[in-house]
């Protein structure tokens, strides 16, 4: 008889290997074909709604790793929550606008700009966004990422813009929106303005220069005969000089050096000594900086006054303690300037070249008129020490190129009249992590308005007309019938239609009594565009609502979706848009480094897909501390798919052993089960409650880590290593064998289910394989509930501590088979030499051998009687030795019983009991 047929081995058709770049396209095929995302909202329709809001990733090139990050990880969020008691729809977006686009288009010449009108090219620019979302979609759902993929929000589509206009028009009619001339952060290279959002700081090397301009005025005060001192890391903008500001507050000296005499704040005459290399001077006269005010100086080039004004922001961190006020090409020069009636003297251009109003560096691209800038002031004797110097200077976050302070007319948001609404609303939102409440509390504290208006093609217009006398026109009139015209035919008619066309029929304004109307022809900063989605998306969307439950993003968006965000919220509707925001770390390479193409360390979430599947960079996320920056290499990754196997091999061993199990036919009641059993099914409630607990507070690495361990100690080395002898040797309707399918079943049925947001695929993969279930997808399931009734305290410490035991049993199992003492496990016999604790344990336990997959154990005697060479631990010793008698061929159990039975001397008693009775 061939014994092998009378086992019953796993059997299952779950595939051992994943080969998931294979097998996870075609998982999602079908769930295309079911329509999958619309099933759940069926499912979950009139459940309580969780809306967490997709900020818009931009729509250009291939997503990265960090686009990956983000969307897997509200992938988690959404898929949680709809099988948690919620209506969880997703909804992704894309934000379409801005100079990036222009850029690839007339990069290399593909497009001539100049040969086309504004709409002709603006047409170009949203079909190449178009082009650019559909890869991008395409690369997103590739990654396991459910939503509503065919309805996503666009920020160029007609209904978004028209929202959007509505937002503007609702602020400017609070008074939150005006015109005016000040200096704003100026990109060269984008020939725009920027807003602080789109400034980061790299280090640049400037000149560092000392000028002194030359009294002309003392006001009684000075002698007429001194020369201030100022200082300057930017000597592009001293043709832009108007004035000198001092501290009311300070003391000045003025310095006799040789035949000079110059004036300097007291508190940093020393350091200036030592700049200067002065080896002797005297302090002639000391003054407090208020007395100097109006007193007026020579512009070291040119024939004006430079005037001696007074300002707090001055201090003597470095310098002289004469501040350069140019107010063109400044804020705090700007502010202070206005207080002195001081004109906004700018004579650089929209491309960062001198104008006219620079007479002898016309032309010149500021940063290249610094070296025949200086020159002029050595010509003219005002130029006392040059050096150079590397410091901390704001660049275009897109070109990268250093950018300027530039004066020109441009449209703001107030936030200083809303500001604290802003603060107020920042304390009513919940943040993980919780510092970043404060980070944004303070940079709304401290922000200036926002300049929202850009001098490009590509973006939301402004919606502002002009009268005869150049006076902006924006009425609820004005504002809703623009927003009605978008919403029909798209923001493009601005650059197409005539003003008067895209004025409301028979539209008046005393500003224009001849009825001519000129129109606004800048764009909105495209964080306005992404900053107003709660309204554009939430608001107009009837599946959606706001505020959002969450907002979540890179950590970047503080300063830059999440303020936008806010400010427009708060000054449309008085709150905040979203009631929690979650942000992510930046990811880099394997050493922490910044991902590089020029390095070669960049991980391409399209190639791990190829290559490892996406269950595997989803499991990544999972496992690593997002919150903070994480860490990505093929070392990391391939640590991680050593993971997945684990989980994948316990899925099928499950699997392979339910093959007979009906369970609504062979379950085991609780309250028959064996205390082993019932121990797994405690822990496996206590697996339940902890991994939707760190679900409910966004902790993934916690999810991660208790199915890791559960499917690894608790199951594999443990549990399922004990049942194997059980479920392949006993007979099919044994209860002992019954009972494990039971507890395995519910294990299986609970692990799916709790690993499906995460590994999206493999328990969409798992779930048609479990007997008797009913839905289509695990994703149209409830997540698994805890049953209080299954615990028992008592139980849980007894195996608890028989896990610890069983730890020091196989520690020296494994020693002697090292010594060559034993082979495998269960040709060992043990003899155990408890305390009385554990003695009492043991002894309540019963089949040992099964416990310890051994041949043989016995209760040998006390733990102080163990033998000389017993394995000595803390509650038990333990001897090692080859156990008595023949190996059984059904079971492998080495025992002296093999031989006794004449029909099937091979056997020991038990399996030919088995055999003789079943087979």
């Amino acid at each position: 008889m061939d014994y092998k047929n009378t086992l019953l081995m796993p059997q299952t058709e779950f595939p051992m290997r994943g080969n998931l770049p294979a097998r996870e396209p075609q998982i999602q095929d079908k769930w295309n074909e079911m329509n999958i995302y619309e099933k759940v909202q069926e499912k979950t329709k009139g459940l309580p709604l969780y809306i967490l809001h997709d900020g818009p990733p931009y729509a250009n090139g291939d997503i990265h790793i960090g686009h990956a990050l983000n969307k897997i990880l509200k992938d988690f969020i959404v898929r949680y929550k709809s099988m948690a008691g919620y209506q969880a729809p997703y909804v992704p977006g894309w934000d379409t606008h801005g100079l990036p686009i222009e850029t690839a288009l007339t990069k290399n010449g593909k497009v001539k700009r100049k040969e086309l009108t504004v709409a002709e090219f603006r047409k170009l620019c949203a079909d190449y966004a178009l082009e650019q979302v559909d890869r991008q979609r395409e690369q997103f759902k590739r990654l396991g990422v459910r939503g509503d993929w065919e309805n996503p929000y666009i920020t160029l589509h007609k209904e978004y813009e028209a929202q959007q206009i509505k937002v503007f028009g609702d602020m400017a009619k609070k008074g939150y929106i005006y015109k005016g001339k000040k200096p704003v952060y100026w990109s060269p290279s984008s020939e725009s303005a920027l807003a602080e959002a789109e400034i980061e700081y790299q280090d640049k090397r400037s000149p560092s220069i000392y000028v002194a301009f030359q009294v002309k005025d003392g006001k009684n005060v000075l002698a007429g005969d001194e020369k201030i001192i100022i200082w300057t890391t930017t000597p592009w903008t001293i043709p832009a000089n108007l004035a000198i500001c001092l501290h009311p507050e300070l003391e000045y000296s003025v310095v006799k050096v040789n035949e000079e005499k110059y004036v300097v704040a007291s508190g940093l005459l020393e350091n200036l000594v030592k700049v200067f290399e002065w080896e002797s001077y005297e302090v002639v006269k000391k003054i407090k900086g208020a007395q100097l005010e109006n007193v007026k100086a020579a512009h070291p080039i040119y024939d004006r006054e430079s005037l001696v004004i007074l300002g707090d922001h001055v201090t003597l961190d470095a310098g002289t303690g004469c501040v350069h006020t140019a107010p063109g090409h400044g804020e705090d020069d700007f502010i202070v300037g206005q207080k002195y009636n001081l004109d906004v003297l700018c004579p650089v251009d929209d491309k960062g070249c001198f104008t006219n109003e620079a007479p002898g560096f016309e032309g010149l691209f500021y940063d290249e008129a610094n070296k025949p800038i200086t020159e002029k002031l050595t010509e003219a004797g005002a130029l006392l020490k040059l050096s150079f110097m590397t410091h901390s200077y704001p660049h275009d976050w897109r070109t990268k190129k250093p950018v300027i302070f530039r004066a020109t007319a441009q449209w703001f948001a107030s936030i200083k009249d809303f500001r604290e609404q802003l603060l107020t609303s920042i304390k009513e939102v919940e943040w993980v992590p919780a510092w970043g409440e404060t980070r944004l509390f303070n940079m709304v504290r401290d922000r200036g308005d926002w300049c929202i208006s850009r001098q490009r093609a590509w973006g939301v217009p402004i919606p502002v007309f002009y009268g005869e006398d150049n006076e902006p026109i924006i009425t609820d009139e004005t504002i809703e019938h623009v927003s009605n015209l978008f919403r029909q035919h798209g923001s493009n008619i601005w650059f197409e239609w005539d003003t008067n066309e895209l004025l409301p029929p028979g539209f008046t304004s005393p500003q224009s009594p001849n009825g001519k109307f000129t129109k606004e022809t800048d764009i909105m900063d495209v964080w306005f565009d992404s900053g107003s989605s709660h309204q554009s998306v939430l608001v107009e969307r009837d599946d959606l609502q706001r505020p959002a439950d969450l907002y979540l993003e890179g950590s970047d968006q503080y300063r830059g979706w999440f303020n936008s965000s806010l400010s427009t919220s708060v000054a449309v509707s008085g709150k905040a848009p979203y009631k929690g925001v979650l942000s992510h770390g930046f990811v880099l390479d394997g050493e922490g480094r910044k991902m590089s193409k020029s390095i070669g360390n960049v991980i391409v979430p399209n190639n791990v897909m190829k290559q490892l599947g996406a269950d595997i960079l989803r499991l990544w996320v999972a496992s690593v501390d997002y919150q903070a920056d994480v860490r990505v290499s093929d070392d990391i990754l391939k640590q991680v798919a050593e993971v997945y196997r684990k989980i994948r091999n316990t899925f099928r061993f499950l699997l392979g052993n339910l093959h007979d199990f009906n369970p609504e036919t062979d379950r085991v009641a609780l309250n028959e089960l064996p205390q082993l059993d019932r121990y797994i099914l405690i822990k496996l409630n206590k697996l339940v409650k902890d991994v939707k607990d760190n679900y409910d507070h966004y902790q993934f690495a916690g999810v991660y880590n208790k199915i890791h361990n559960f499917c690894s100690i608790e199951l594999s080395s443990f549990y399922m290593d004990i049942a194997k002898d059980t479920l392949y040797i006993q007979h099919k309707n044994d209860p002992s064998r019954r009972s494990i399918q039971t507890v395995m079943y519910d294990v299986l049925v609970a692990l799916t289910k709790l690993v499906s947001p995460i590994l999206s695929h493999t328990a969409d993969e798992v779930w048609p394989f479990i007997p008797g279930v009913n839905s289509d997808s695990v994703q149209l399931t409830d997540m698994p509930t805890e049953d209080t009734t299954i615990y028992e305290e008592a139980i849980e410490a007894k195996w608890d501590q028989v896990l610890e035991l069983r730890d020091d049993v196989l520690k020296a199992l494994e020693n002697a088979r090292n010594a060559k003492k034993i082979g495998k496990s269960l040709t060992a016999a043990i003899n155990l030499y408890p305390n009385d604790e554990v003695k009492q344990l043991l002894t309540s336990i019963g089949d040992l051998e099964k416990l310890f997959i051994v041949s043989k154990a016995v209760i040998a005697g006390e733990k102080e009687s163990a033998p000389e060479e017993a394995e000595h631990f803390e509650t038990i010793a333990i001897t090692v030795e080859k156990a008595p008698g023949e190996t059984c061929e059904r079971c492998w159990v080495v025992s002296e019983t093999v031989g006794k039975d004449e029909t099937h001397p091979t056997l020991c008693s038990s399996c030919a009991e088995i055999v003789k009775n079943h087979y």
